[in-house]
Parts: structure tokens; C-alpha cells; sequence
């Protein structure tokens, strides 16, 4: 594998780890402001869905002998849907917390769909399709407790 193709890879993947960083802290958050217990229990699942994400992108970044992105990499400052999110879950009120969730996973489908469009390494494309399919899944999850 040619070292513009690792670069390449580690870029992407980076960027997918600071999205699902955002949006395990966010769906955090957000299971600490409800006291709705079936929100509650599914923001706490999707927050360890992407903290698992997290996980599974840096072992690949590692394995393009990349150094994985912490909360400094400078690819954090296009993710800052979730961050934003947070900040407006100050309402405790749950269809608030709702659009707030749904608009955090706008910004993660937007980011895996940006993904998908780059030419990614072989080992790199399976993983990203499918935690993909998994934020659009959420998405729309979020989306239909919502309406």
C-alpha cells in the first residue's frame, strides 16, 4: 500500500474517530439530561456505539502506522455539530433533547457520507460502510422518536 493511500486513510479515519468522539460525548449528555429511562438507556447505547466505533477506526489508524486523533487533532474543529449540541441541551425538556440529538447525527451521517466519497483503503471501506449504515440507522431512530 502506497504511503499517499495510508495518509489518505489515516485523514479519513481521524476525522471518523473525532465524529463518533462528538457523538459519544453528546449522546452522553444527553442520557444525563433526560429522565425519560427508554432515552435514557438508548442514548447510553448509542454513546457506547460510538465510543466502540472510536475504537475500531483507531486500531485501523494504527494499523496504517497513524497515530489515532485525540480531543487536540486539529480535524476536531469540522465537527463541531455535537459540541454545539451539547451546549443546547441546557432545556431538559425531551423533544428538545430529541431535535438536539437528531441534528448532532446530521453532522455524523454528513461526515461518513463525506467518508464514503474519498478513495479509502481497502481494509478502511468495509468499516466505514458499515458504521455508516449504523449512524443513519440512529439517525433515523432519533428522527422517529422525535416526530
Amino acid at each position: 500500500m502506497s504511503d499517499d493511500i495510508n495518509t489518505d486513510a489515516i485523514s479519513v479515519a481521524n476525522d471518523l474517530i473525532e465524529t463518533c468522539r462528538d457523538g459519544e460525548q453528546g449522546f452522553k449528555a444527553a442520557a444525563e439530561r433526560t429522565e425519560n429511562p427508554k432515552l435514557k438507556q438508548l442514548f447510553m447505547s448509542l454513546s457506547s456505539q460510538r465510543a466502540a466505533f472510536k475504537h475500531e477506526l483507531e486500531v485501523q489508524v494504527q494499523a496504517f502506522g497513524g497515530k489515532p486523533a485525540d480531543l487536540g487533532h486539529a480535524a476536531g474543529a469540522a465537527h463541531r455539530g455535537w459540541m454545539a449540541v451539547k451546549a443546547a441541551l441546557s432545556s431538559d425538556d425531551d423533544q428538545s433533547i430529541l431535535e438536539e440529538c437528531e441534528r448532532g447525527e446530521d453532522y455524523a451521517k454528513k461526515a461518513y457520507n463525506d467518508a464514503l466519497q474519498k478513495p479509502l483503503a481497502d481494509a478502511l471501506r468495509p468499516l466505514v460502510s458499515r458504521q455508516a449504515d449504523d449512524v443513519r440507522t440512529a439517525h433515523d431512530t432519533v428522527r422517529d422518536l422525535r416526530n
